[in-house]
């Protein structure tokens, strides 16, 4: 393992994306779960999607996501994704996600993929250092955090001058949303798409349910995604990606 951060911001890698967008990486991470987390700055409110691994807090290092009333929306209940989502006060997620004790979570890989039930061959550990010597890597959950708001289909994310409307599109999990902001045709997808091998076979995967997500995303107007995982990437780029999901899961059913 390497010589790792110094204790507090080293962990995480924060970057503008965008006007007003912002992409917070923790690069110590496996790959597997260096997930993004967007900062998405209103007139009126922030929006913070997604909260990251947790092996650091987030209010005590980044203070800078919290000093506008920031709401939080879960895309989905996954470790690398809900880490710090107790950290926040306005907590936003669907019925379906939910951030409690029974959550798959370990730094470790093969006690994660059995957790998960999945045959991943990973690292012993999913960190590549550590963000203070006196980190104890088997201590590491996720903290409870219950949804403060739960969301629906077709809610608005209202931050004065930007507006993003809520879609469940379940099949990596049942409670997958994104946030579609249509008047800039951009797309926060969480885990639903990103330029990677999606995983459909998890224990709460649907692919059928995947399948028709995949449809209805291709028939959106999106000019820019702003994924979980990985850099942003084109609507161009986006339905090659669907179409090769659609072709290799041909015989589902429509």
């Amino acid at each position: 393992m390497g010589a790792g951060p110094a204790p507090g911001a080293d962990w995480f890698r924060v970057e503008s994306i965008a006007p007003g967008i912002s992409r917070v990486e923790e690069p110590w991470v496996h790959g597997l779960l260096r997930a993004n987390m967007w900062h998405v700055r209103g007139r009126e409110r922030d929006l913070v999607v997604d909260a990251g691994l947790g092996v650091v807090s987030l209010r005590e290092h980044l203070p800078s996501l919290f000093e506008h009333d920031p709401i939080l929306v879960v895309t989905h209940a996954h470790l690398d994704h809900v880490g710090a989502a107790h950290e926040f006060d306005d907590r936003r997620m669907h019925a379906a996600c939910e951030i409690d004790g029974a959550l798959a979570a370990s730094l470790r890989g093969p006690e994660l993929a059995r957790l998960m039930g999945q045959e991943w061959a990973l690292p012993e550990l999913l960190v590549e250092a550590l963000p203070m010597p006196t980190y104890e890597v088997d201590e590491y959950a996720i903290t409870a955090a219950p949804a403060t708001t739960e969301l629906n289909e077709g809610d608005v994310i209202d931050l004065g001058d930007r507006q993003l409307r809520v879609l469940h599109l379940p099949g990596h999990t049942p409670g997958c949303v994104c946030l579609y902001d249509e008047s800039d045709a951009a797309l926060f997808s969480g885990d639903v798409i990103y330029d990677g091998e999606l995983l459909d076979q998890l224990h709460e995967s649907d692919i059928a349910a995947y399948v028709h997500t995949m449809r209805r995303l291709r028939s959106l107007e999106i000019e820019v995604v702003y994924p979980g995982h990985g850099d942003p990437f084109g609507g161009e780029r986006m339905r090659d990606i669907i179409d090769g999901y659609l072709r290799s899961r041909a015989q589902q059913p429509r």
